[in-house]
């Protein structure tokens, strides 16, 4: 129990500083905008809510979620002047930020399960572990992708401008990829018609 107790005060320890104390606001920004889309969805008498569709509403918080911890948590530390306290332990500045990033992970994939019960219940039924599964890799993605800018560029709001035109490009250019293992936005739900289900799976 002790050391439950250690992990898990050692969790929230981290979140305070990785989300700035405001992880909280991220958590209901999440799960609000998914029920505003999913909501608006269920009134759109156009809308045929599938398991595809689904995928999508639910990669959007992921990506919210995970967008600014990996962008501002090098500035956070920078303003909070424990950058220089990280980086003057030898052989334990990396391994913070590799805990931290775990924690971040696992926490975006907890909440991914809680919005996939949510989907379940008022949009339309989903395998919830399976698809947060496959939800965390374009997270995964991007949150690494930012974290490694936020390195080089040291400035929170620098590293959100190059991540948000980042993801334009890769979106507006993902037709190229379409069908292929190298689309980031990959959705596995949405199975071509004119494909065989067997290569689906493979690819």
């Amino acid at each position: 129990m002790g050391k439950l107790h250690l992990i898990g005060q050692l969790i929230r320890y981290n979140l305070k500083i990785i989300f700035a104390n405001k992880f909280i606001y991220f958590l209901l920004a999440a799960v609000g905008f998914f029920l505003m889309i999913a909501i608006i969805s269920l009134f759109d008498p156009d809308a045929y809510p599938t398991e595809e569709s689904a995928y999508y509403l639910m990669i959007l918080p992921g990506l919210l979620l995970i967008f600014y911890p990996s962008a501002f948590g090098i500035q956070n530390d920078v303003e909070n002047r424990t950058i220089e306290l990280l980086f003057g332990i030898p052989n334990y500045r990396y391994k913070v930020w590799l805990v931290r990033l775990g924690i971040i992970y696992g926490v975006v994939y907890l909440i991914l399960l809680l919005i996939g019960l949510l989907s379940s219940l008022i949009f339309v039924p989903v395998p919830v572990f399976e698809m947060s599964f496959h939800l965390m890799f374009p997270i995964f993605f991007f949150g690494a992708l930012g974290f490694m800018f936020s390195t080089l560029i040291r400035s929170g709001n620098g590293t959100a401008a190059v991540m948000v035109i980042i993801g334009l490009i890769i979106w507006i250019t993902s037709g190229i990829f379409e069908g292929s293992k190298w689309m980031v936005f990959l959705n596995p739900y949405d199975i071509p018609r004119d494909l065989n289900p067997g290569l689906w799976a493979d690819t």
